[in-house]
């Protein structure tokens, strides 16, 4: 009988001594940080429908935050009249070989979302893609020139944990989307 109460005691001690323990074996582990990737270059490709001449709109930026400005490359001019169907990659040439961002972004789609940003509305931009939500990314893309020619600034950013709910941001308003800017170029496009 003794030792039964000893055996009990004994218990009891053991179970207090368990639920006054850390149950939670992660309090002492960091949440995992989803760093922002780092994207030196960023493609956009437009090619005409019904055929024509392709145009590549390149900023390769290898230093970073560095001093030195991206390299901006555009390999041609957009017809008036005109759609194009655009499709971006993204690297990160930092590694070698280069590694791959577009793959993490259709990975991780429902956390980006491309903006698209023309300065003289020349031409339009539509999504040509969405993610499991039916939220738009912004990988693919639809450019549509009008009659009217010159040269517009064309600036296509992306962002990090978007609002995609928010007002505007289903339809590429980039004003209360939130979320952390990935990458931001600009190019000088000429519509002719």
């Amino acid at each position: 009988m003794k030792t039964l109460k000893h055996l009990s005691y004994l218990l009891i001690a053991s179970l207090i001594f368990v639920s006054c323990s850390d149950d939670d074996d992660n309090n002492n582990i960091p949440d995992p940080v989803n760093e922002e990737e780092v994207i030196t270059t960023v493609t956009a490709t437009l090619t005409p429908a019904g055929g024509g001449t392709v145009v590549t709109l390149q900023s390769q930026d290898l230093d970073g935050d560095g001093p030195d400005a991206p390299v901006i490359t555009i390999s041609g001019n957009l017809a008036a009249n005109t759609t194009y169907s655009g499709s971006l990659d993204l690297l990160n040439e930092t590694e070698s070989p280069a590694e791959s961002i577009t793959e993490e972004i259709e990975e991780e789609a429902l956390e980006h979302q491309f903006f698209f940003d023309v300065s003289n509305d020349l031409f339009s931009v539509a999504y040509n893609d969405m993610d499991a939500d039916g939220n738009p990314i912004g990988l693919d893309f639809i450019v549509t020139t009008d009659a009217t020619t010159g040269t517009e600034a064309f600036t296509i950013t992306l962002r990090h944990e978007p609002s995609k709910d928010a007002a505007g941001v289903s339809a590429g308003d980039i004003t209360n989307a939130g979320g952390e800017t990935d990458v931001e170029v600009t190019f000088n496009v000429t519509v002719q």
